[in-house]
């Protein structure tokens, strides 16, 4: 009865040890490219051409994140402002010197489940990963 139990808790760290890589290095690259991403859209919505990120620039950063294997439905896009003013409405752009924030959050998807092997709790299903930012606004009217 010991060597099997010992054989079933062998068997469990051997599949933590062997896969938990695996699924921490998804982890990582998930962040690099929510991080990236967020980078890109505050470059581009902080340019002096634009001072937003509206809709249409959000529509195409979940097209491009799609194409990586993110759930575009399960993205969430906060942008804002240091001032309070919107800063997605393109019919009034930040001015130069205001900060352009942005905050994209995306679950886990249970990604971190193998960790229970160990009796580590992974995140609960409502928690999210998050890649923030903030640029100076460089438009100019």
């Amino acid at each position: 009865m010991k060597q099997l139990l010992v054989f079933v808790l062998f068997a469990g760290i051997f599949c933590w040890l062997m896969f938990s890589p695996i699924y921490k290095h998804v982890w990582v690259i998930r962040q690099a490219l929510l991080q990236q991403e967020a980078d890109y859209l505050l470059e581009i919505g902080a340019s002096g051409r634009y001072g937003y990120i509206d809709g249409a620039m959000v529509g195409e950063s979940r097209t491009r994140l799609a194409s990586y294997g993110f759930q575009p439905a399960m993205l969430i896009y906060e942008v804002g402002s240091t001032t309070g003013q919107e800063g997605d409405d393109p019919s009034s752009p930040l001015p130069r010197g205001t900060g352009l924030k942005l905050v994209i959050r995306y679950p886990y998807e249970g990604l971190l489940n193998i960790d229970r092997l160990i009796g580590v709790e992974p995140p609960s299903a409502d928690a999210r990963m998050a890649a923030a930012g903030m640029k100076m606004s460089e438009y100019v009217p």
